[in-house]
């Protein structure tokens, strides 16, 4: 029987409906199976492209994303924040500030620094943002700050460590110590990375250079970002006068000491301040001793700062254990108020250095002092 040209397929049909019959194969029923072997190998190769592209990706170490995001974990978080010592108000104040910024990787928030202050500066303007009040505002802050202080403490106090002067970032500010009375003088680095350490030259309180002869031995006392104190021996190479600012060289050198660590973060940075004397009147009908606060005011600048204490330099005769209080405003912000005492002293030329332990500093101050250290508050 002749296949007609055009024929279809129905289920009915034979291999004698093709043209398979006594005589041969019909060239119709030939192409027909050409055809479908074509189709058959076609779909062979396109599943074979496919695996091979998933093979090439796993080996890549590809994992589909579903399976990379990770899922935040209130377990983790939990023993995470009782091994450094948080409490329940401040584990919940963590756990906001870790899902405010959609953390995941717990331990790999918590391990750095940068990005711990990441995360807690972007909760410190959402905070901002939705406090209705000025107490609610205070409140949260002061757990925000007091969250981030322990952390600091437990987990980043010990991490930084500087064996050469060549590790010394850019722009830290120093104290240069000279002579055998130990007089300080404030500094900033300028540069570590040629064959000296360039820093600022030290001037007097007219403004000019003070005389520091080449070859003189200097100690340099810095503080890291965490914090963590050094201090080092060296030796003026000489020194350069610049239409913008005096440049002092100094040796580089590897004998790195350690200074005892600070509890809390601090700051280097020149503000304007105010401070009164204060002394303890002893009254017999009264229980208790209580603060007179002097009306005389005397004018410094802070030098340093942390929620701990500051250091002031000054023109006024002030002896260690002298109760004073201070004042200073930044930006025109807010007045920050703390009583404070008179740890130590140290005379700068005409000036003296006294460093301060605050003693009594309300929580608001406290908010604002924290924000300036962490450099929250700075746009």
């Amino acid at each position: 029987m002749n296949v007609p040209v055009g024929f279809g397929m129905f289920p009915l049909q034979t291999l004698d409906d093709f043209g398979w019959g006594g005589e041969g194969v019909g060239i119709q029923a030939i192409y027909l199976l050409i055809g479908l072997g074509v189709l058959i190998a076609i779909f062979v190769i396109i599943g074979a492209l496919r695996n091979r592209g998933k093979i090439s990706a796993f080996n890549e170490g590809y994992t589909p994303a579903k399976r990379q995001r990770r899922s935040f974990s209130s377990f983790a978080l939990n023993r995470i924040a009782n091994d450094i010592g948080l409490d329940r108000e401040k584990t919940k104040m963590l756990e906001f500030v870790l899902r405010n910024d959609n953390v995941s990787d717990l331990m790999k928030s918590i391990d750095s620094p940068d990005l711990m202050d990441r995360h807690f500066k972007r909760a410190y303007r959402l905070i901002e943002k939705t406090s209705i009040s000025d107490d609610e505002l205070n409140n949260r802050l002061s757990v925000l700050f007091a969250t981030r202080n322990i952390i600091e403490t437990y987990t980043y106090a010990d991490t930084a460590t500087i064996s050469s002067t060549r590790q010394i970032q850019e722009n830290t500010a120093a104290i240069i110590i000279l002579g055998e009375h130990n007089l300080n003088y404030p500094t900033r680095i300028i540069s570590a990375q040629s064959d000296v350490l360039v820093v600022e030259h030290p001037s007097n309180s007219n403004g000019r250079p003070i005389t520091i002869n080449k070859g003189s031995k200097i100690t340099l006392a810095f503080f890291t970002k965490s914090s963590k104190g050094f201090s080092v021996t060296s030796r003026v190479i000489g020194s350069i006068e610049t239409m913008n600012r005096n440049i002092l060289k100094l040796a580089h050198s590897n004998k790195i000491k350690k200074l005892s660590s600070r509890r809390f973060r601090r700051r280097q940075m020149t503000i304007s301040t105010s401070f009164y004397l204060v002394k303890m009147a002893v009254s017999a009908n009264e229980k208790g001793n209580r603060l007179i606060v002097d009306k005389r005011k005397f004018a410094g600048s802070i030098m340093d700062i942390s929620v701990g204490g500051c250091s002031i330099r000054t023109s006024a005769p002030i002896k260690p254990g002298q109760k004073v209080k201070i004042e200073f405003s930044q930006d025109d912000d807010i007045t920050v108020a703390a009583l404070g005492e008179v740890l130590r002293t140290n005379r700068t030329g005409y000036n003296t250095v006294m460093h301060l332990k605050f003693l009594k500093i309300p929580r608001k101050s406290l908010n604002f002092i924290n924000a300036m250290v962490y450099e929250y508050a700075d746009n």
